[in-house]
């Protein structure tokens, strides 16, 4: 049988995909982390359903639940928050279902940084003022980034930054970005993205530390950086999208 790999998406139950709610609704076995997955998305999983948080749980036995529930000839449904491609775990967890010989298969969702963008009203690429959008993380206690993955090295390309796992190093993240973006630089943060308890804080990048301190903000959230979160920005500043240009609708050969 197949252990599903599916982004369960920032946490708004209807903002899982058709894909990962028809394949819940058919996997016996539900693997997922308690305090990221909301309870009304379990409620998709067929009833009687074998529902098992993770949050607590090491690696060895959360892969054992899974090859257990293989060797039965069950299907797994493995939910993950926000989109499998980042910070998911799934490279370990997939490394150790290649030794045991159990399939699996990946179905994408919504990424945190997509959510929190909608909730801002804010598209992270402006014709004229960032066509780049970097996503990245600080180091923690339990994983360093990588040589030459430090943010400060990263904040030299002055491109737009989406900041995830870093609410609780404002202070930290904050000098590294200081001398590359400058303190008026805007800065949008969005914790728990699409949810009920949802939280916006929008300031310069010099006052960061204090206004996430004040809104009590530490954890699951979304930090962007960057010149396209300006609420000023003016026709002057925005360069006009060629894809719906008068110049290229007026080209020889356009389609109308």
């Amino acid at each position: 049988m197949t252990v599903y790999f599916i982004g369960a998406g920032p946490g708004a139950p209807d903002l899982l995909t058709l894909r990962g709610a028809q394949i819940l609704a058919r996997c016996t076995v539900c693997l997922y982390a308690g305090s990221l997955v909301p309870q009304p998305m379990l409620d998709r999983c067929p009833p009687g359903a074998r529902l098992v948080d993770t949050a607590r749980m090491p690696l060895p036995d959360i892969v054992g639940e899974m090859v257990r529930a293989h060797e039965s000839g069950l299907d797994v449904a493995r939910l993950h928050s926000g989109d499998i491609s980042l910070y998911s775990a799934f490279t370990e967890q997939a490394r150790r279902l290649d030794a045991a010989g159990v399939p699996y298969e990946i179905v994408p969702g919504v990424p945190a940084f997509a959510a929190a963008s909608a909730s801002l009203g804010r598209e992270l690429t402006v014709p004229g003022v960032g066509q780049s959008l970097l996503i990245t993380r600080v180091s923690t206690l339990s994983t360093d980034m990588p040589a030459g993955e430090d943010l400060a090295s990263l904040a030299r390309t002055g491109v737009t930054l989406a900041l995830h796992l870093a609410a609780h190093r404002a202070a930290a993240l904050t000098d590294d970005l200081l001398p590359h973006y400058g303190a008026d630089c805007p800065v949008a943060v969005v914790a728990f993205a699409s949810r009920d308890d949802e939280v916006i804080v929008r300031c310069r990048l010099a006052d960061l530390p204090a206004r996430l301190a004040e809104a009590g903000i530490t954890k699951t959230a979304v930090i962007f950086v960057g010149k396209v979160l300006d609420s000023a920005l003016d026709d002057d500043a925005v360069e006009e999208s060629y894809l719906y240009s008068a110049r290229r609708l007026r080209a020889p050969g356009a389609s109308h």
